[in-house]
């Protein structure tokens, strides 16, 4: 199935493809971590009714029942489509300042402007993780950024 994302300056992603019925889908992924579901109207493709919003943590259980696994691979798909920004992997070692310690803790976005998107924990995906999650030693953080806002996560986790 082909699935095109658009990227929505200030607002986030959109994702967009069409049923098997033949209706236009679109999933809006906001920055603050909730998500829109909109159908597209047949008589105007621009015009989006929606028809329903998720949490984060909502979003996080439907990913987690429809193959969120593909979640990290759909992010390291977008970040080749978008010049600067990159998609790397963090992982909480056992000795981490962090382990046992909500991800909030860390304050990785306010003091690196890279995005913890996921958290990849033994066989599951945890996306769109928010503040209150517990990190655990082994978890692997999905982080979107620059290159230089990646390492300065990866810093954060080592050592505080």
């Amino acid at each position: 199935m082909d699935v095109k994302e658009v990227l929505l300056p200030g607002v986030g992603l959109r994702y967009e493809f069409t049923s098997h019925k033949g209706e236009r889908i679109g999933i809006i992924a906001r920055r603050g971590g909730d998500f829109d579901v909109v159908l597209y109207g047949a008589d105007d493709p621009d015009q989006a009714r929606p028809v329903f919003r998720l949490t984060d943590e909502e979003a996080d259980t439907v990913a987690q029942i429809l193959g969120a696994p593909r979640i990290a691979e759909r992010f390291t798909e977008l970040t080749r489509e978008v010049p600067g920004l990159e998609a790397g992997q963090v992982v909480i070692v056992a000795g981490s300042p962090f382990v046992d310690r909500p991800l909030g803790d860390t304050q990785a976005r306010t003091r690196t402007g890279a995005s913890i998107v996921a958290i990849v924990r033994d066989e599951d995906v945890l996306a769109s993780p928010g503040p209150a999650e517990t990190l655990r030693a082994g978890d692997v953080l999905i982080v979107i950024g620059t290159d230089e806002g990646i390492a300065a996560v990866r810093q954060i986790i080592d050592k505080g």
